[in-house]
């Protein structure tokens, strides 16, 4: 029964820290929990000692003395599995209206629990995934991590690519659908249970932007007994909370690649009468049962492989096929008819009747690509360098042509670019000249972001890969942003950028401001004097002659106040050069947008406006930092992605907010 509370409201978050033989590590686990800055009257901390025998009862009893929001519970009859019997009493005492599922050798970070929270109340989600950290190097999910997510799902995301219970769960799910852990498994007896949680969720959240949950040591591998028994529940679970179709076969793929293959492989190491009398008639009910015709085909040709010969239960060649994968993974391919297949020693062998399905790999031959460069060719003409292979397949330079693809966004526009060798010894280097003005068939490229792929080709095989990704360290595309000739009395704005979070290449080209009298080629903050910005650049078109010409940088706040910074062009400089200096430090707070415009004679009639011209956010332009009347500001880009006008935040420092972020990167 739940134990009663003290008086006020419940608390928002019930975490559950199952417990056995857990010293020195419970201590720093439950500590974490105390100092989390959600606060200690929020939390209802259960620590569950499950029949510890190394003082683990006691210093749980010492940390509950001090802390009122710490409640220890005594297992009378330890469980005999994992932590799943502990874990099922902390839930029949929660109280909270999320839990969180601590591990005994884990921690959490301070913050972490107040911006679960937060995530979860702000878009009404009942799973948050908090970033994942290993302090020992162990390998922890990245995929989903990339960037925060406020809301998603487990179809759409990364997120069941980790199904370990170390999440914030919202507990009207969990007593809606009544989950416990199954008590009686000695490993992975969280994934069923976090599975249906996910499959169940009105939303998914995810925090990337912050370390929250700190992992323990690494421990032992868990022997294939115990990787079948946990099995069974999982595959039980996805199956119960899932319709037959496209949703459940993504489900199925998930663990048929990252349990039942990898079991299968296992078997090489087990005793082969125990392989094939008990664990291989089990993984056969499985694979019959779960792996539908549509769902085979998505499998790797290994896995293909595997699981063919499980289900027509042939367990000899199986065997077989596992105990020899390494050697085997080194065969060629074979070239035919447009299609490649995998030179295994079961391909086309009369006794072994294995359909060439099973061997095909035209779509999965990875291609090595690298971006190495984007620059300005001539006026109009960006310069794509890099290479591309498609591995294992050697391609003839005459006839293997490769091409840069255009895609343009929420549109079918399609451009080819030809791709040129650019090395005799390395057919593999090219360049590809993407001409703004004239690049669609003799036709400027439409306003819109372009996505960069490469349709790389040998044997006849052509391969379609997003690109840009892999670059070289320290590649600063936005030192390629332009302003460009993009035909007779057409200016384009052209900005090369790497999307967020997969880093790969995409154009966004849009109209040039009409009548910019000038162009900039560099932002930076002063070196001595802080809180000002310099600007350079020139003239348009170039070469045009400062002389009678005045130059100001303009600062106008969202408000609509502008304010006016006088420019001379220094002696000596080529025709038009200029430079600029912003003291940022002595604007007020708020959002301010950079240009400049060129005023002559003519253009000081009283209403009239001066053309003005965009500053770029440059590329890594970081923040700054002054003190103003004792107190500090800053002042902060906003970097997105495709700006055509750079936008800084000007403000003072929020001190409290200051100081946890510096403990946080000391701690």
């Amino acid at each position: 029964m739940p134990r009663n509370h003290r008086p006020g409201p419940p608390p928002r978050v019930s975490v559950i820290v199952p417990a056995r033989d857990a010293m020195p590590g419970i201590t720093r686990a439950v500590t974490s929990a105390m100092e989390q800055t959600l606060g200690l009257s929020r939390l209802d901390i259960i620590a569950v000692d499950d029949g510890s025998a190394d003082g683990t009862a006691e210093e749980l009893d010492r940390l509950a003395a001090g802390c009122p929001s710490l409640h220890v519970v005594r297992n009378a009859h330890p469980c005999r599995g994992g932590a799943g019997g502990p874990r099922n009493t902390g839930l029949a005492r929660a109280t909270g209206d999320f839990v969180f599922f601590l591990d005994a050798d884990a921690r959490l970070a301070p913050d972490a629990l107040r911006r679960m929270v937060a995530m979860a109340d702000q878009n009404g989600t009942d799973v948050v995934l908090g970033k994942m950290v290993s302090p020992d190097g162990r390998g922890v999910p990245k995929a989903v991590f990339r960037h925060n997510q406020l809301r998603t799902d487990a179809h759409t995301s990364h997120a069941y690519a980790t199904l370990e219970p170390c999440k914030l769960f919202r507990r009207s799910l969990i007593e809606r659908l009544r989950l416990r852990f199954p008590a009686h498994l000695h490993h992975g007896e969280g994934k069923p249970f976090t599975a249906a949680a996910y499959l169940n969720a009105s939303g998914i959240s995810v925090v990337a932007d912050y370390d929250c949950y700190h992992l323990g040591p690494g421990r032992a591998s868990p022997g294939l007994a115990d990787r079948v028994e946990a099995m069974r529940p999982l595959f039980e679970t996805a199956a119960r909370h899932t319709r037959p179709g496209i949703r459940r076969d993504t489900v199925m793929r998930h663990h048929i690649r990252r349990e039942l293959c990898p079991a299968l492989r296992a078997l090489a190491r087990e005793d082969e009468t125990e392989a094939r009398d008990r664990f291989l008639p089990e993984l056969r009910r499985w694979a019959l049962a779960h792996c539908s015709d549509a769902l085979f085909p998505t499998l790797s040709a290994p896995e293909r492989l595997m699981v063919h010969l499980l289900r027509t239960g042939r367990f000899d060649d199986l065997l077989s096929v596992v105990r020899n994968a390494r050697r085997d993974t080194r065969c060629g391919h074979l070239v035919e008819k447009g299609s490649v297949y995998w030179l295994h020693p079961f391909f086309r062998d009369p006794d072994a009747e294995v359909p060439d399905d099973c061997f095909d790999v035209t779509d999965r031959l990875p291609v090595r690509h690298h971006l190495a460069g984007a620059g300005w060719h001539g006026r109009s003409t960006l310069r794509v360098r890099g290479r591309a292979a498609i591995d294992g397949l050697a391609a003839d330079p005459e006839e293997d042509r490769a091409e840069l693809v255009l895609r343009r966004r929420e549109a079918r526009d399609e451009v080819r670019i030809p791709v040129e060798a650019t090395a005799e010894d390395d057919p593999a280097q090219f360049a590809a000249d993407v001409d703004i003005a004239a690049g669609d068939g003799g036709t400027p490229l439409r306003p819109g972001v372009w996505d960069v792929f490469l349709d790389v080709r040998a044997q006849g095989i052509s391969r379609t890969v997003r690109f840009g990704n892999r670059h070289d360290d320290g590649l600063d595309i936005g030192t390629a942003r332009r302003v460009v000739a993009a035909g007779p009395g057409l200016r384009a704005r052209v900005t090369p950028y790497f999307t967020s979070p997969y880093r790969n290449l995409s154009l966004d080209i849009g109209p040039a401001p009409r009548g910019a009298p000038c162009e900039v080629t560099e932002a930076v903050w002063h070196p001595s004097d802080k809180g000002t910005l310099v600007v350079a650049g020139r003239l348009l078109p170039p070469g045009t002659p400062a002389r009678g010409r005045l130059l100001r940088l303009r600062a106008e706040h969202t408000d609509g106040r502008v304010l006016d910074h006088p420019v001379r062009f220094a002696a000596g400089h080529p025709a038009g050069a200029f430079t600029a200096r912003l003291p940022v430090r002595d604007l007020g707070r708020g959002r301010w947008t950079v240009t400049l415009a060129v005023v002559g004679p003519g253009d000081q009639a009283p209403g009239r406006t001066a053309p003005a011209a965009p500053v770029p956010p440059p590329a890594r332009l970081p923040g700054a930092r002054w003190v103003r009347r004792g107190r500090p500001y800053y002042a902060k880009p906003l970097m997105g992605r495709g700006e055509v006008t750079l936008e800084l935040r000007v403000a003072p420092v929020r001190l409290l907010a200051a100081v946890r972020n510096r403990l946080r990167l000391n701690s």
